[in-house]
């Protein structure tokens, strides 16, 4: 492995983003429920559909400062904030900013403010155009996109956390344009449909339009599309090596939840330090986005980043294997701002025309 790696690492832009990601250190990672309140019920949300809310944020403030000290001492250096709606609990976002490594995850109808967030990762979500979005989240009768999209105008802080449904591949490139004429950046993700919708939100519909779509995205986009094709076709397909995604290999499970038991000891990589901690503060579930939920039908691209940044062996056959790791690897820092973003942005281009583009066979489409 040595060898191999010493030989990739010749090349000079490899080796800058290997140097550069070996400085920053290690990640031990946790995400937090900020609350367990939202001001949204989204069509498909993990949140509700597996009642996370039934553990109930700590209204203390001392029992929320007690948190993170105690999370310090665990050597605890990034946090995932998820919920809930983090934007509803300002304060205690500020609090999670100025102690780690972090982002979060916001429906956008409410704004982060810039003084006291100014390097903070905002990931905003969006599920489609107006009229899906509109169906999806906000009840068929508010437009939560428009909302965000005034709420984030060239707020450079900002990416879309751009979750789309296997069968709305049509609408992407519209939604794209949107976004980066608002002056941001796209994150892809991919819909689960949770709570059995069928038709073009069926997973079975199949992500190889998506796919494709995405890559001309890249394409024309190159400076502000957040995702590779690797890393699309990774979480689209489900497929890592021999690997099979589910919950028998992800790696973003709660190690110290006695439920992951027979899953740590099945031998797949995982990351010990990690915990999925309800908006309670003590309890953590299963894993960052399930309680009990079928894990062979979730595309959360966070958790698909933990499996192939965990899994960089698996990558040293070839240059262009270590590339796709190293890639994503790199991407997970600059998006998150452990490594400089600008700088990162920069390299954008360069990192998509290495990894190029990957496709996914035609699969048809459920009668």
């Amino acid at each position: 492995m040595g060898a191999k790696l010493k030989t990739y690492l010749q090349d000079p832009f490899l080796n800058t983003l290997y140097s550069e990601i070996r400085q920053a250190g290690a990640i031990r990672s946790i995400s937090v429920d900020l609350t367990h309140q939202c001001n949204l019920r989204c069509i498909g949300c993990y949140y509700f559909s597996e009642s996370m809310d039934q553990h109930p944020a700590p209204e203390d403030e001392a029992a929320f400062d007690a948190f993170i000290e105690r999370e310090k001492r665990r050597g605890t250096n990034f946090v995932t904030v998820v919920g809930g709606e983090p934007t509803l609990v300002l304060g205690r976002l500020k609090k999670i900013y100025d102690n780690f490594w972090m982002n979060v995850a916001t429906n956008g109808l409410i704004r982060i403010p810039y003084d006291g967030f100014e390097n903070m990762p905002i990931g905003i979500a969006v599920w489609g155009d107006h009229d899906t979005d509109r169906w999806l989240r906000g009840g068929n009768r508010v437009d939560v996109f428009e909302r965000a999209l005034k709420n984030y105008k060239d707020d450079p802080r900002a990416f879309w956390y751009y979750t789309v449904a296997p069968g709305m591949a049509h609408e992407i490139e519209t939604v794209v344009d949107q976004c980066i004429d608002n002056g941001n950046y796209v994150l892809f993700n991919y819909y689960c449909d949770i709570t059995g919708q069928g038709g073009v939100l069926d997973p079975a519909y199949g992500f190889a339009e998506v796919q494709d779509t995405i890559n001309r995205m890249i394409d024309k986009y190159p400076d502000r599309i957040l995702t590779t094709s690797y890393l699309s076709y990774v979480i689209t397909t489900g497929r890592l090596y021999d690997q099979q995604w589910g919950y028998e290999v992800c790696t973003s499970i709660s190690s110290d939840n006695p439920v992951n038991a027979a899953r740590i000891a099945n031998g797949h990589l995982y990351n010990p330090h990690f915990r999925a901690y309800n908006a309670d503060l003590e309890t953590t579930r299963r894993c960052c986005t399930g309680v009990d939920r079928d894990c062979s039908v979730c595309y959360d691209t966070w958790e698909h980043f933990s499996w192939i940044m965990l899994n960089m062996k698996k990558h040293l056959r070839s240059r262009q294997e270590f590339t796709n790791w190293l890639t994503t690897m790199y991407l997970f820092y600059f998006i998150n701002r452990i490594l400089d973003f600008d700088t990162g942005i920069e390299r954008l281009p360069e990192i998509h025309r290495r990894v190029g583009r990957y496709a996914i066979a035609a699969e048809a489409v459920p009668a």
